[in-house]
């Protein structure tokens, strides 16, 4: 069983079901749920939010707006996100750390790697908002430097599909699933799994990902056991050894 993990999750799993836009109760007590199960094993878990279900940065430029204000907003859009998941950790009996790249008092406290190296120390859980705090990086950056600066022992990214596969499995229904992958041949394949800065920056870390479909319930819980689901991600292949 790994001891500390990193979550990722888009914002589009905390979105209605119909559209992953908004904040959706339910999931977010879905999510919560299996969060707790989780702590109760004695995993120390992070959290990374996206904020695709409120605004996405990118996007938002494409429209006129200057791309450096967009993704600020949509750093905001992660916070709000993280503040209504904590919540729901919380009712399931959980202490929780909200922690932003971007200085907001009133609500979350600054993120420090130390202090939430404590707090994760002490079963609580950390989510940790407003990506990096710079534009024009993604929260799956965000998701693998967190995880590299609190020495997580796996990235796990939560998504609606089993895994990573050769095309959108949404649309053709002939896609490839992977069980097991290398850094070098999602970088070479172009896979889409991350951006090229979150996966350059596991690989030269060797932080493994996992890949996986979170809205199975019990999927969070096979995840950090070790099991084999979804596909896992690592500098050499499953089950090969390193030359000296």
């Amino acid at each position: 069983m790994y001891n500390r993990v990193l979550l990722k999750l888009s914002g589009e799993a905390l979105g209605a079901p119909a559209d992953g836009t908004g904040i959706d109760p339910g999931q977010i007590q879905v999510y919560a749920k299996q969060i707790a199960r989780v702590v109760g094993l004695g995993v120390e878990v992070a959290i990374v939010c996206g904020g695709g279900n409120i605004l996405r940065g990118a996007e938002f430029s494409q429209l006129g707006g200057h791309r450096a204000t967009a993704d600020y907003m949509g750093m905001l859009g992660t916070v709000i996100n993280a503040l209504a998941l904590s919540d729901g950790i919380e009712q399931q009996g959980v202490d929780t750390r909200v922690m932003t790249a971007l200085e907001i008092k009133q609500v979350a406290e600054p993120f420090v790697w130390r202090r939430a190296d404590a707090h994760l120390g002490r079963g609580r859980v950390v989510l940790l908002a407003a990506g990096t705090g710079n534009p024009f990086f993604t929260t799956d950056t965000a998701a693998a430097l967190r995880a590299t600066e609190l020495r997580c022992d796996v990235l796990l990214k939560a998504t609606k599909v089993d895994g990573v596969y050769d095309s959108d499995p949404n649309k053709n229904q002939d896609a490839k699933r992977y069980d097991s992958l290398t850094f070098r041949e999602v970088m070479e394949q172009d896979l889409g799994v991350m951006d090229i800065t979150a996966i350059t920056l596991c690989k030269e870390n060797n932080l493994p990902i996992t890949v996986f479909d979170l809205f199975e319930d019990g999927n969070l819980e096979r995840a950090v056991r070790g099991e084999k689901i979804g596909t896992s991600i690592r500098a050499i292949p499953e089950g090969a050894t390193s030359k000296a």
